[in-house]
């Protein structure tokens, strides 16, 4: 199977406390929620504020965040999201990603996945040469990359496109904030590694890194927040930057 060749920019957003109905840029906008079964009243402003973001918006939208059951994803999905995105839970049951891929179709499902650098190697991990000369591996981390989960990047990569997940969401914790750039060999050892969607995240901080996260990430699609809800750029300026460089985008 082969990926489609038409590059995405992705904006990140967090849903806020009230929705004020304010026309969103066209481009694929992924909000983070959470979502607690305990917190009953949460859940139904978040839910509202899906269905007013889908009233909005005129591009796919992805929500994520305390999605651990397909039941969830079932009920963020009515609310007018077309996509889904689970991270700490997938690692947590590897088998959500088979059932919500089962019961809404791989299309539906995104599998964010945070990673650290590693420098102990050790048998079965999989070794990514940096631009300095040195060898690490990824560890997929959870909550916010506080907790380390033992699982190789590249494997569990690998893992959830078997188990049915449409994409991949890449966020490399130590390229995230620094706005120096994606972390580009972990994104091309990953995009390399499965045939689904990769979606860079984390470092942007100028045009040209998001046409390295292309050329040398081998990136899908690269997904940016602070500079764009900062003014630091438009979406149209990126695209056409893009464009001019020969990277097929929707203008």
């Amino acid at each position: 199977m082969s990926k489609a060749r038409t590059s995405s920019i992705c904006v990140m957003r967090a849903i806020p406390s009230s929705w004020h109905g304010a026309t969103m840029n066209r481009v694929q906008t992924r909000l983070s929620s959470s979502i607690s079964r305990h917190h009953r009243e949460r859940r139904d402003t978040i839910i509202d504020a899906i269905q007013r973001a889908a009233t909005e918006l005129s591009i796919p939208l992805t929500v994520g965040g305390g999605i651990r059951t397909t039941d969830d994803m079932q009920q963020i999905l009515k609310a007018g999201a077309d996509k889904v995105s689970i991270n700490s839970s997938a690692v947590q049951d590897p088998d959500l990603i088979s059932r919500g891929a089962e019961r809404f179709g791989s299309q539906r499902i995104v599998v964010a996945m945070d990673v650290r650098r590693n420098y102990r190697i050790e048998p079965g991990r999989t070794p990514v040469t940096l631009a300095d000369g040195r060898e690490c591996w990824y560890e997929v981390v959870t909550h916010g990359g506080s907790r380390a989960t033992g699982l190789d990047a590249v494997a569990w990569a690998r893992e959830v496109e078997e188990r049915g997940a449409g994409e991949i969401l890449l966020t490399s914790m130590e390229a995230d904030g620094t706005k120096e750039g994606f972390d580009i060999p972990i994104t091309a050892a990953v995009a390399g590694a499965v045939t689904i969607p990769v979606i860079a995240s984390g470092g942007v901080g100028t045009l040209e890194h998001f046409y390295a996260g292309f050329m040398e990430g081998k990136a899908d699609a690269c997904l940016a927040a602070s500079v764009f809800h900062y003014g630091e750029f438009t979406v149209r300026q990126v695209k056409d930057y893009l464009a001019e460089r020969g990277i097929p985008v929707r203008l």
